[in-house]
């Protein structure tokens, strides 16, 4: 049952994350993939415009690319997006800021063009400026599906993406 759950130690929450995104592996479009090889062709985010889901393509260190559908927020040129604190997805972003954006399905299936950028993981001082960016995408359902998160102190990382390659 250990297995199932993500391991001992974890809290009622986190073991709930490490269900849910197996789930979410399991249903992903396989056309998400795809996304780390393909030519980035737009500029900047505002391919993004009208869309309540977006492919983040964060590198191993293998160079291999993986992508993972988000909610997001677009404010000022910048994407915002929030994660679990010790998810995978933020360890690539610590070894290698690469990052790749892309308008998507639910599932992960590509919609648009894809964006070169530079993530980057939040001070927690800058947190509130990136949900008001995250909330301003999305009404009451993501109020509602963030709550329980939210009550329970979940450990949760902002992530800010500047277009562009890293410098």
């Amino acid at each position: 049952m250990e297995e199932v759950w993500g391991g001992a130690g974890l809290s009622v929450i986190d073991r709930i994350a490490v269900v849910q995104n197996r789930f979410y592996d399991r249903i992903r479009h396989g056309d998400s993939a795809k996304v780390a090889e393909g030519p980035a062709t737009a500029q900047d985010f505002s391919m993004l415009a009208g869309h309540k889901y977006c492919l983040v393509t964060t590198y191993r260190r293998s160079g291999e690319g993986i992508s993972t559908p988000v909610w997001f927020g677009v404010r000022d040129g910048r994407l915002y997006f929030r994660t679990w604190t010790d998810s995978v997805k933020v360890k690539r972003i610590r070894n290698d800021p690469r990052a790749r954006i892309t308008p998507c399905s639910t599932r992960g299936k590509p919609k648009g063009p894809t964006a070169e950028g530079t993530a980057r993981i939040l001070d927690p001082s800058e947190n509130e400026d990136a949900e008001r960016a995250i909330q301003s995408n999305y009404g009451l359902g993501r109020r509602i599906y963030e709550t329980p998160i939210d009550a329970a102190n979940a450990s949760l990382v902002y992530v800010e993406v500047v277009p562009g390659p890293p410098s």
